[in-house]
């Protein structure tokens, strides 16, 4: 029968299964253990009689990686029975060690064999387990901060409306640190902001985070040894530098002249997409270590570009199966940018990036993974491009 760690169902419907994962994820009843979706049953034990195609399978495993439960939830299809009454796929989910998870902005739990969206109290129950498991150094508190080195009004207007649904926003009795503490900005334990609280939102992050820059520089050749036309410094809080970050690439990376086709036709020619240096800078932005002093680095040569940042790969990633995996050295942080526009689906941007690059006329980027404490990726600039 269903319980706090079984939940049984027939739909593959997204609005159905991201509730049931983020619940599962929640681990309310604190059992450390997995929970399991047993797709293709009834509620009242029986098989629904269902057959399962590999495009439902992919709808599964979508739940994952499409971002609405955030953090990103450990689950995976562990098994699919065919029996003659029909087939049951097990879906299974591990608690999170960074509760609490939501779907959509809705934190939802397992009450015995219900699920329901949690209450106040129970997000707090929540977030005062989270640091028993801590170790993503944006989660860390930073000692010596307070709630007056966060930008509190920033926070209400512009990224809480992107965390929370209408109804949580609705409810009252939650303080600006409780509200900070349910996304991670903020430690009630330690009563002081979190380093992601103050990179996503901090007055000036770099006084309590050395290494939370970005430093941009122009040279007229291919090499260091050439005249620096151009250099720029982004230092701010995320909530707005990223899109400081963004217009940038558009209005001074990025060109574009017009380009004779066969057919005498006129067609624009780009240096670089737009949305690959993009997604190139942000999986910097949310990889980097910042427990590191130095920051982001993007040299534009004459030929290519050049990104590099603090940390190699991390966590199960290796150079084996780099791009393909995907693990995170911030959790907090990939899921802010997340919510505000610039990640849009986990584990796929490297991937898409290089495709775009293909398809502009660029080739592939380089990635150097010999760098054991960095990370480095050289971009061609477009084939046809001269100046």
């Amino acid at each position: 029968m269903e319980s706090d760690n079984i939940e049984r169902t027939t739909s593959v419907r997204e609005d159905k299964l991201g509730p049931a994962v983020c619940a599962l994820s929640n681990d309310f009843p604190n059992r450390r253990t997995s929970g399991y979706i047993l797709l293709g049953v009834n509620d009242d034990g029986s098989l629904a009689g269902m057959t399962w195609r590999d495009d439902d399978l992919q709808k599964i495993g979508n739940v994952k990686v499409n971002g609405n439960v955030l953090p990103q939830p450990s689950m995976v299809v562990s098994e699919v029975f065919k029996l003659p009454q029909g087939e049951v796929v097990v879906v299974e989910v591990k608690p999170s060690k960074y509760p609490p998870v939501r779907y959509d902005g809705r934190c939802w739990i397992r009450v015995g064999p219900r699920r329901a969206k949690a209450t106040v109290e129970e997000e707090r129950m929540l977030i005062e387990r989270r640091g028993r498991f801590t170790k993503s150094f944006d989660i860390l508190p930073v000692r010596g901060a307070s709630l007056g080195d966060i930008s509190v009004d920033y926070f209400k207007f512009t990224y809480l409306p992107l965390a929370f649904d209408e109804d949580t926003l609705r409810e009252n009795g939650r303080t600006s640190e409780e509200q900070l503490a349910a996304l991670r900005f903020y430690d009630l334990v330690e009563n002081c902001p979190t380093n992601v609280g103050l990179l996503m939102l901090g007055n000036a992050p770099r006084f309590y985070i050395p290494g939370a820059y970005m430093q941009y520089v122009r040279f007229a050749g291919e090499s260091m040894t050439n005249s620096v036309e151009f250099e720029k410094e982004f230092f701010g809080a995320y909530i707005s530098e990223l899109k400081a970050i963004d217009d940038f690439i558009k209005g001074v990376i990025i060109k574009e002249r017009p380009c004779r086709t066969g057919s005498f036709q006129e067609k624009k020619l780009f240096n670089y997409p737009h949305w690959a240096i993009r997604e190139l800078l942000m999986n910097a932005i949310m990889h980097k270590n910042y427990e590191s002093n130095a920051p982001i680095y993007i040299y534009e040569f004459s030929n290519r570009i050049e990104i590099v940042n603090p940390g190699g790969l991390y966590g199960e990633v290796n150079a084996e199966n780099f791009p393909h995996a995907s693990d995170y050295r911030n959790v907090a942080l990939a899921e802010a940018m997340k919510k505000l526009g610039y990640v849009n689906r986990f584990g796929y941007g490297i991937q898409r990036a290089t495709d775009e690059l293909v398809k502009n006329g660029n080739g592939a980027p380089n990635f150097d993974l010999s760098l054991v404490t960095k990370f480095k990726v050289s971009i061609p600039i477009h084939k046809e491009w001269s100046f």
